[in-house]
C-alpha cells in the first residue's frame, strides 16, 4: 500500500515501517553497515568491534504496570546494543519536554534512568535537554543512544541463522503490550500484568560464555515475535518452524488479548529475547538463559529448516500449521 502521508503504520515495525525503510532510507544512506539492518550498527574502530544503536521513545502512558518512560529508554538501548553481542558502556539521553510537564514526574522519570543505568552496569555520559510549546508534544519523549564492544569470540547478525539451529525465547510474551494497553483501556485494577521491561545484556553475557553456536540474537519489541522471527527468516533466506503450545503466555495475558481482539504474537515484548542456536550448544544456552532471573520461563520454541526459505510456519496446537506472517498495520501505536 502506497501513500502520500505518514501512518501510524509506518512506526508498527511491521511491513510498511520495513517498506520506508527499504525505499527511503537505505538508497539515500545507503551503506554496507547500514545494509545489515542490525539491532545496532556494527564496526571496528581501531581493531575492536563496536556496536551502536539509537532509539526514541514515545511510549503513552508514560506511567505503566511495571514501569515508566525512563527506564524504558535505558533498558530499550541497552538491550539493542546486547542483541548486536556487545557488552553496552556508555549512553546518551536527549529529552524533549512539554511546556508545563510537572517537575515532580520529570524527577521520577530521571531516578528511574538512573537506578536502570546501574542496574544495567552503564554510564550516562552525555544528553541533551529541549523544551516546546505547550500542545507541540505529548509530556516527554526521549532519546538514548548508546555504544559497546564486543567480545572476539562473539559473532551474532539476523543473517546467520541456519538449518538446524534451535530457537530460544527467554520467557512469556505480549506482557508489555498488554501491560500498555491494560492501562489505556481503563483494566489496570483488572489485571495483575506488568511490564517485562529489564536489561537483557547480562543474560547474553552468561549465554556467550557457556556457547560459541549463538548465531542470532533478537528482542522481538515493536511487532511482535512474529514480526522478529520474520525478519531473521528473510535475511538468513532460511525456513523456521515453531510450535504454538511451547511459546509461554500468561493465562491473563492470554485472556486480555482474546478479550480485546489482539494476537500475543504481534504485541511488543521490552525485557524478552530470542536467540538462534547450533542444536550443540542449545541445552547449555538454555540453561544459562533460566538461571536469569528474566529468563526462567524459558523454552526451546522452534528450529531452523532448509524448506520454505524466508518464511515462518507454526504447527498450532490442535496439530494444524498455519503462516505466521510479518504484522501488518499498526495493532497499538506508541508501545515504546
Amino acid at each position: 500500500m502506497k501513500t502520500d502521508k505518514i501512518l501510524l503504520d509506518h512506526g508498527s515495525g511491521g511491513k510498511i515501517s520495513h517498506r520506508m525503510t527499504r525505499d527511503m532510507l537505505l538508497p539515500v544512506f545507503n551503506n554496507p553497515i547500514l545494509a545489515q539492518l542490525n539491532d545496532g550498527a556494527i564496526f571496528e574502530l581501531n581493531g575492536q568491534r563496536v556496536a551502536f544503536s539509537t532509539d526514541s521513545y514515545t511510549v503513552d502512558p508514560i506511567f505503566f504496570p511495571g514501569g515508566n518512560i525512563g527506564e524504558l529508554a535505558v533498558y530499550g538501548t541497552v538491550n539493542d546494543l546486547a542483541m548486536c553481542g556487545a557488552t553496552p558502556m556508555f549512553l546518551s539521553v536527549a529529552l524533549i519536554i512539554e511546556e508545563g510537564f510537572p517537575i515532580e514526574q520529570l524527577e521520577a522519570i530521571i531516578a528511574a534512568m538512573g537506578q536502570a543505568a546501574e542496574h544495567a552496569g552503564v554510564s550516562v555520559v552525555t544528553g541533551d535537554t529541549k523544551v516546546v510549546p505547550k500542545g507541540m508534544a505529548d509530556k516527554i519523549f526521549i532519546n538514548t543512544s548508546g555504544i559497546g564492544v564486543i567480545p572476539d569470540h562473539v559473532d551474532v547478525a539476523s543473517h546467520k541463522a541456519l538449518p538446524g539451529d534451535a530457537v530460544i525465547l527467554s520467557g512469556s510474551i505480549a506482557d508489555h503490550g498488554v501491560s500498555i494497553l491494560a492501562r489505556r483501556a481503563g483494566l489496570s485494577f483488572e489485571t495483575s500484568v506488568q511490564s517485562d521491561t529489564a536489561p537483557l545484556n547480562h543474560m547474553v553475557a552468561a549465554m556467550c560464555a557457556v556457547g560459541r553456536g549463538i548465531h542470532v540474537l533478537r528482542d522481538p519489541t515493536r511487532g511482535g515475535l512474529g514480526t522478529a522471527l520474520n525478519e531473521i527468516a528473510e535475511k538468513s533466506a532460511a525456513g523456521i518452524r515453531i510450535r504454538e503450545d511451547r511459546i509461554p503466555v500468561k493465562p491473563e495475558v492470554a485472556g486480555l488479548c482474546e478479550l480485546l481482539g489482539f494476537d500475543p504474537l504481534y504485541l511488543a515484548n521490552e525485557g524478552k529475547l530470542i536467540a538462534f542456536v547450533a542444536a550443540d550448544d542449545a541445552a547449555a544456552v538454555l540453561e544459562a538463559v533460566r538461571a536469569d532471573r528474566c529468563g526462567r520461563d524459558a523454552a526451546i520454541v522452534g528450529e531452523v529448516v532448509a524448506d520454505h526459505p524466508g518464511k515462518v510456519f507454526m504447527q498450532t496446537r490442535i496439530g494444524g500449521t498455519r503462516i505466521v506472517d510479518m504484522l501488518a498495520g499498526e495493532q497499538l501505536p506508541r508501545i515504546c
